[in-house]
C-alpha cells in the first residue's frame, strides 16, 4: 500500500502529482518520508532566558510609529520599537515597508525571528497582532517547489498518516528499539510531522537518524564482507627476522603508533585475503618508515612492489629515502614522465622480467606498456590525489595485489567511518620523540614588513623560507596577494646574495624540478609558491612558512602547508597573514595558532566547512541522508557501525527479529539479495 501512487490521496489531482514528482515524491512512502526542514513555534519566554542567535518569539507594546529607510525602490529597512519586560527592544524588518500600518503605537504585537542579545534586537521573519496562544502548536515547515503551499502539504500528510500509517512495517529490530529507548516507526512518523512537544520531536529525530545510519552501515559492511571473501590475497610468506633486522638498522626508533600500524599491515600481507587498508597519519608522523618496512616484507616474500605518488618531486624524494634505508640487494627503479628513451626501455625490461623489486613512480606506473612480473603489493601515497580509475588500474596490474593507501591529510573519524567504511583503517596518531612543534602566529597585513625582516634574520643564520600565495597572478575579482607580484617585489627588496625562486602549477615539469632542486640545495633561500608545495616537499633546512591571505584556505590545507617546515632540528615557524572579515575566518586563524594536532584540526574543519566542502561534494562519496549528519551525529554513527558489524559478522540478519530490516535492505539495494541469501 505505501508503494501506491500519491494520486490515491484525497485532494491530490493530476497537476499536483506532477508538482510532487518534481520533488521526487511519487509514492505514499516518499510523501511520509519527506520530513519538514524546520518547525515554527510561537513560545514566549522572558528576555533574560533568550539565547543569542536563536529563533525566538517576543511579545510587546509598540512605542512609536516605525521608521523606514529606503535604499532604492525595492530595498528597505523598517525598525519597530517595542516595550518588552520593562526594556526597549528593536524589531528589524527588511523589504516589508508595506507592513508599517500593522504597527500602531500602543498596540500589542508578536514578533518571531533571530535574536541578537548584544543589541536587544530581533530580525523579524513573521509577525502578527496581539499576544500568542500559550498552547501554540508546533507547525511543520516543508521545503517546497512548484506551486505547492505549506498548508497543502500539511493537509496531504495528515491524510496519508490517517489512511496509511498502520500499514507501515517496523524495520528496526525490537532489540535496538528497547536498548536505545527509540519510538516505534508509527510513533516516530506521527511525531516528525506533527509533534505534540519538542521532546517528542527530539526522540523521533533520534530514531530516524539511527535508522538511516544503521541501514547505510549495514550495506557498507555487506560490501566489505563480499569484497574480502571474493578477493583471495597473496598470502605472502615474508621473512619476519629480516624485517626486524631492517627496523633495528633505522637511525630512529618507531613509535608505539607506528608499530601498531606496521603489525596491522604485516598481518594483512600474511592473510589469505587481499589487503585494502588506509594508513593515515599526520604530517611528520612517520608513515614512510612504516611503508618501507611493509614493502620490504613483500620483497622478502619474492614479490614486486609498486609505490605510486602524485608528483615527480615526491617520487624522487621517496627513491632517495628507499635507497638510503633498504638493503643494497633490493633493486629500486623510479618511473616518471621525465624518464624517457633508452633509460625507460631498460627500466620496463627490468620490471617485466622481475629483476626490479621496487618501482616508485607517478601515474606513469599505469601506462599500458608497464608490465610487472610478480606484483604483490601496491602502495598509493596521498591517495585522494588519484582518481578511482587510476587507483584501480594499478591494483589490477597485480594478481590480486595487496593494496595500502596512505594519506597525510588527517581524516576525521566520522568521515573515515563513512567514506572509507569498506576499508580497514590504521592511524598513526603519535609524533616521533624530540620533534619540536612548529610555532604558529597570526598577523595582519600591516605587519608584513616586520615578518619579512624576521625571515631575513633566519636566512642570515643559514635557514630557508616558503612564502605561499593563493593566486599565481593578479585577479580583477579578488584583492589578494599573488605569487608573481610578490616574487618580483622580493627580487627588488632582497640583498643580492639572497635568492628567491618561483613555483606554481603553470610551470612545466622540468621547470618545477629545477626550482625545487635549487631550493633543496639552498641555491634559493626563499621559495615563493602557490599550494603546489602542499604535499610531499621535504627540505629540512626550511624553518619559516609564511602564508599570505591565510583565511582563503581551509584548516586542513593550512596544516598541510605548515607541515613543510619543522622537518629538521631547528625551531620552525608558521606565520599566517590575514585580515579575515567573517567570524568563520577569524576562528580558523585562532584554531591554527592553538594546536598542531592535524586530527583535531580536521574535526574542526569539518565542523566549520562541512564534509562536502572538505572533500568536494561530488567526490566525497558521502551519502545523502534525510536527517543524519555525519559530523554532529558521530556518536549515533559509531553505534550504528558497531551494530552493523555485529549483524553481518554474526549473520544476525538470519534471526526473526531482523527479518524486516533484511527485507528492506534487500528491496532497496541491487547487490544485497545474493549477500543476504
Amino acid at each position: 500500500m505505501i508503494y501506491d501512487s500519491v494520486k490515491d490521496i484525497k485532494g491530490i489531482g493530476p497537476k499536483m502529482v506532477e508538482h510532487l514528482a518534481d520533488m521526487e515524491i511519487e509514492t505514499i512512502e516518499d510523501l511520509l518520508y519527506y520530513f519538514p526542514n524546520r518547525y515554527d513555534h510561537y513560545e514566549q519566554k522572558p528576555l533574560h532566558d533568550l539565547v543569542h542567535d536563536d529563533k525566538v518569539t517576543i511579545v510587546g507594546q509598540v512605542l512609536q510609529e516605525p521608521l523606514v529607510h529606503y535604499y532604492n525602490k525595492r530595498r528597505s529597512r523598517m525598525i519597530v520599537q517595542l516595550k518588552v519586560d520593562g526594556a526597549v527592544v528593536k524589531g528589524v524588518l527588511f523589504n516589508r515597508a508595506f507592513a508599517k500600518k500593522h504597527f500602531q503605537p500602543g498596540e500589542t504585537v508578536s514578533l518571531n525571528g533571530k535574536w541578537d542579545q548584544h543589541r536587544l534586537q530581533i530580525t523579524v521573519d513573521q509577525f502578527k497582532k496581539g499576544s500568542i496562544d500559550a498552547k501554540s502548536p508546533i507547525t511543520p515547515i516543508y521545503s517546497l517547489k512548484s506551486d505547492i503551499k505549506n498548508v497543502q502539504m500539511i493537509k496531504f500528510l495528515k491524510e496519508a498518516l490517517t489512511t496509511y500509517l498502520s500499514s507501515i512495517r517496523e524495520i528496526l529490530p525490537s532489540t535496538y528499539l528497547q536498548a536505545y529507548k527509540l519510538p516505534s516507526i508509527h510513533e516516530a512518523l506521527q511525531a516528525i510531522h506533527f509533534p505534540a512537544s519538542f521532546k517528542e520531536l527530539k526522540h523521533a529525530k533520534r530514531r530516524f537518524i539511527y535508522e538511516e545510519l544503521l541501514i547505510f552501515q549495514f550495506k557498507l559492511q555487506l560490501i566489505r564482507k563480499r569484497n574480502r571473501e571474493a578477493t583471495k590475497g597473496n598470502n605472502q610468506r615474508f621473512n619476519k627476522d629480516q624485517v626486524d633486522q631492517l627496523m633495528h638498522s633505522f637511525p630512529f626508533t618507531l613509535t608505539d603508533a607506528q608499530m601498531t600500524c606496521l603489525n596491522d599491515i604485516l598481518k594483512d600481507l600474511a592473510s589469505p585475503y587481499r589487503m585494502n587498508r588506509l594508513l593515515q597519519g599526520d604530517v611528520g608522523s612517520g608513515k614512510t618508515a612504516v611503508a618501507i618496512l611493509s614493502l620490504y616484507a613483500s620483497v622478502t616474500a619474492g614479490k614486486q612492489v609498486a609505490f605510486m605518488v602524485p608528483t615527480e618531486i615526491l617520487a624522487e624524494q621517496h627513491e632517495e629515502t628507499l635507497q638510503e634505508l633498504l638493503p643494497e640487494h633490493v633493486i629500486i627503479r623510479r618511473l616518471t614522465g621525465s624518464i624517457k628513451g633508452k633509460k625507460r626501455k631498460e627500466f620496463l625490461e627490468e620490471i617485466s622480467t622481475g629483476e626490479c623489486d621496487v618501482v616508485v613512480g607517478t601515474h606513469a606506473l599505469i601506462q599500458d606498456d608497464v608490465h610487472f612480473a610478480n606484483l604483490g603489493f601496491v602502495i598509493i601515497d596521498e591517495q585522494h590525489r588519484f582518481g578511482v580509475n587510476q587507483r584501480n588500474i594499478l591494483k589490477e596490474k597485480g594478481i590480486l595485489a595487496d593494496v595500502l593507501f596512505m594519506t597525510a591529510t588527517p581524516i576525521p573519524r566520522t568521515l573515515s567511518i563513512t567514506t572509507f567504511g569498506d576499508m580497514d583503517v590504521s592511524k598513526i596518531d603519535q609524533m616521533p620523540q624530540g620533534r619540536k612543534p612548529v610555532e604558529t602566529y597570526w598577523v595582519k597585513h600591516n605587519m608584513l614588513n616586520r615578518v619579512l625582516s624576521f625571515i631575513y634574520k633566519e636566512i642570515q643564520q643559514g635557514y630557508q623560507a616558503y612564502i605561499i600565495c593563493p593566486l599565481i597572478e593578479e585577479s580583477d575579482k579578488l584583492d589578494i596577494q599573488n605569487a608573481l607580484d610578490l616574487y618580483h617585489q622580493l627580487q627588488e627588496l632582497l640583498p643580492a646574495h639572497v635568492k628567491a625562486g618561483l613555483l606554481h602549477g603553470r610551470l612545466q615539469a622540468e621547470e618545477k624540478e629545477e626550482v625545487m632542486d635549487s631550493y633543496a640545495k639552498n641555491k634559493v633561500q626563499i621559495l615563493v609558491s602557490t599550494t603546489v608545495v602542499e604535499v610531499g616537499v621535504n627540505v629540512p633546512n626550511s624553518t619559516v612558512m609564511l602564508i599570505q591571505d591565510a583565511d582563503r584556505f581551509g584548516l586542513s590545507q593550512l596544516h598541510q602547508l605548515r607541515g613543510r617546515v619543522g622537518r629538521g632540528d631547528a625551531q620552525s615557524y608558521c606565520i599566517l597573514v590575514a585580515d579575515p572579515k567573517g567570524e568563520n575566518g577569524k576562528e580558523r586563524m585562532r584554531i591554527m595558532t592553538e594546536t598542531t594536532d592535524g586530527f583535531l584540526l580536521a574535526e574542526k574543519d569539518l565542523e566549520l566547512r562541512g564534509p562536502g566542502d572538505m572533500f568536494g561534494s561530488k567526490q566525497s562519496g558521502l551519502p545523502d541522508f534525510r536527517l543524519a549528519d555525519v559530523v554532529h551525529d558521530y556518536r549515533a554513527l559509531e553505534i550504528a557501525r558497531a551494530d552493523a558489524i555485529d549483524i553481518v559478522e554474526n549473520e544476525r540478519w538470519k534471526e526473526n527479529d531482523f527479518e524486516e530490516l533484511k527485507r528492506y535492505v534487500s528491496n532497496k539495494s541491487l547487490f544485497t539479495d545474493e549477500l543476504l541469501s
